[in-house]
């Protein structure tokens, strides 16, 4: 009977041990799980703090100085695409100066503002690098464009130098355009004023664009002129609003806001800007 009893309880004993040892083994599966869970959130939160130093690398990534060129079409560029157009035309411009009495530099100016430097839908489309409409006396191809108003008529060409010849053509075939071969060919801003005057463009900044891109590269250079001394574009220009600043060559916002000792966000946010893009001729809230 004793031997009964003493069995009993070392079955007992045994059993018990077996279930302690269960429970322990099941409190460290849950260790476990509550290690893994703590290590996968160091580890996103350690992906974060990367994501978050690499941030102000790709914001101190200068962006290029564009201007924006409006004539015919309104197209943003470099300086570098402007410099190439002029590198590839400015040949054919000087040709058609000494054989039309066009200054270069009027021919060139023009090209580059009505274009976009060639970069413009109807340059593309239409090899129109000086936005001439097709007018009564157009016997060749046409193509619609948008402008003053809708689907209006504009000349297409073969290739850009056919359009460089007929630009001189339009200018010196009719009457409207006489006054200005009249004018000194080195005298650049009275041949920019006087293309507004006959009609060329119907907006009023035209010769100051026209002005401020043949100062702002040189352009006078190909008709062996220089800059002209009584310049208004290379000096400080106020706009008539005294808390307005006129944009001028080389001006860059940067340069803006240390002229006005203001920051570029703020110069930025008084104009409503979504980039640093300035355009020459430009009015810019300073004040």
């Amino acid at each position: 009977m004793i031997r009964k009893y003493a069995l009993l309880i070392m079955i007992l004993v045994f059993v018990s041990c077996n279930t302690n040892k269960s429970v322990i083994q099941t409190t460290r599966k849950g260790s476990k799980t509550n290690t893994s869970v703590a290590r996968t959130y160091n580890k996103s939160a350690s992906k974060k703090q990367i994501q978050k130093t690499s941030k102000p690398k790709s914001s101190e990534t200068k962006t290029p100085e564009t201007l924006t060129l409006e004539a015919t079409t309104r197209v943003k560029v470099t300086n570098e695409m402007i410099l190439a157009y002029i590198e590839k035309y400015n040949a054919v411009a000087q040709t058609n100066r000494d054989k039309y009495g066009i200054p270069a530099c009027i021919i060139l100016g023009q090209a580059i503002l009505e274009s976009g430097s060639g970069t413009g839908p109807l340059c593309i489309q239409a090899n129109n690098h000086f936005g001439i409409k097709c007018h009564k006396d157009w016997l060749g191809a046409s193509i619609k464009y948008d402008d003053d108003a809708i689907d209006e008529c504009f000349r297409k060409y073969d290739n850009p130098y056919d359009s460089f010849r007929d630009h001189a053509l339009f200018l010196t075939s009719g009457s409207r355009y006489t006054p200005l071969f009249k004018l000194d060919k080195k005298d650049y801003k009275a041949w920019a004023k006087g293309l507004k005057d006959a009609g060329y463009a119907t907006d009023s900044l035209y010769p100051t664009k026209l002005i401020a891109l043949i100062e702002r590269f040189q352009l006078y250079k190909y008709d062996g002129g220089s800059l002209e001394k009584d310049s208004v574009y290379t000096n400080e220009k106020v706009a008539a609003n005294p808390s307005e600043y006129q944009v001028s060559p080389g001006d860059t916002l940067y340069s803006i806001s240390r002229k006005f000792k203001i920051s570029i966000a703020e110069l930025k946010s008084k104009n409503n800007m979504s980039d640093n893009t300035i355009s020459i001729g430009q009015n810019l809230k300073v004040d």
